[in-house]
């Protein structure tokens, strides 16, 4: 004789925000691959598309809306339904289509993003986040094969994967300026040494860029020993702080010549360089 077993099912939501940290353009988490990583309207640019492909061997929904986040000091986002002050909100602005999106096992779609009214908007930068949202694939309750333990209370835990896209809507100039500061080189063991430093920003802008650190040695040469890719200073940050790991190159000297951190646009041709600072590592 079966009797009923007791069932809790918890949505554990897991949740990427996908602006920094990556090398490639596209983005996945979970079976789900976005191009490109980032969405800019700047000029005259009013249409976008964000190209969505199912790399999984199942049927998946997501669900389609648009949500806001404040960058932290450390480059962790926080979200929130009120702009700080000198922050600006995009989604009074932006339009997109569909807001669902169901794909099979490599299937491909795209998202039309669209801005709107943006002759009405004052200079400056308004930034939101698209959010894709899993739709968990649900068994109706009672469908599931019943077990013989009487007493037993079953706990099922069923991810929800989502990624958020930052959308950026440009209006004006671009005065924003950067500079690196508070560098310091940190030894964690024997072999590991971390990288920190701070990224400044002023202005009216974000920026976005890619981080490189080079061993200069005291005859010149040049070993490149750590990189960060997609690394953002939002507005309306003044600031963020970095940490990069170097790696265990053996013919670096620590204790002699130097280390120059550059922060650059990224570019297959000839990336502007935001800011360069170097750090003497003579005792």
């Amino acid at each position: 004789m079966f009797k009923t077993t007791t069932k809790f099912v918890i949505f554990v939501v897991i949740s990427s925000i996908l602006s920094i940290f990556y090398n490639t353009g596209a983005n996945a988490q979970g079976n789900l691959l976005i191009t490109p990583r980032r969405i800019v309207f700047d000029g005259t640019r009013r249409v976008m598309e964000l190209n969505l492909a199912n790399t999984g061997v199942d049927t998946a929904r997501y669900n389609i809306s648009l949500l806001h986040y404040r960058m932290n000091e450390d480059g962790t986002f926080t979200e929130i339904t009120e702009p700080d002050p000198g922050q600006n909100f995009a989604d009074k602005n932006i339009r997109f289509f569909p807001r669902s999106v169901t794909l099979g096992p490599n299937e491909a779609q795209s998202v039309r993003m669209q801005v709107t009214n943006q002759d009405r908007l004052a200079p400056g930068e308004y930034r939101s986040h698209v959010y894709f949202r899993s739709v968990p694939n649900l068994i109706a309750l009672g469908d599931e094969a019943q077990t013989a333990d009487s007493t037993s209370v079953s706990v099922q835990l069923i991810p929800i994967f989502g990624i958020t896209i930052p959308v950026i809507i440009r209006i004006g100039e671009n005065n924003t300026k950067v500079n690196l500061s508070d560098i310091s080189l940190n030894n964690s063991g024997d072999t590991t040494n971390i990288i920190e430093f701070r990224i400044n920003r002023t202005g009216n802008m974000s920026v976005y860029g890619d981080i490189k650190v080079t061993y200069i040695s005291n005859t010149g040469k040049e070993t490149q020993i750590g990189a960060l890719n997609g690394v953002a200073v939002y507005t309306p940050n003044a600031f963020r702080r970095v940490l990069i790991e170097l790696n265990g190159d053996k013919s670096v000297d620590y204790k002699n010549g130097k280390l120059k951190i550059t922060y650059s646009a990224q570019s297959e041709t000839r990336p502007e360089i935001y800011g360069e600072a170097e750090y003497d590592l003579t005792p």
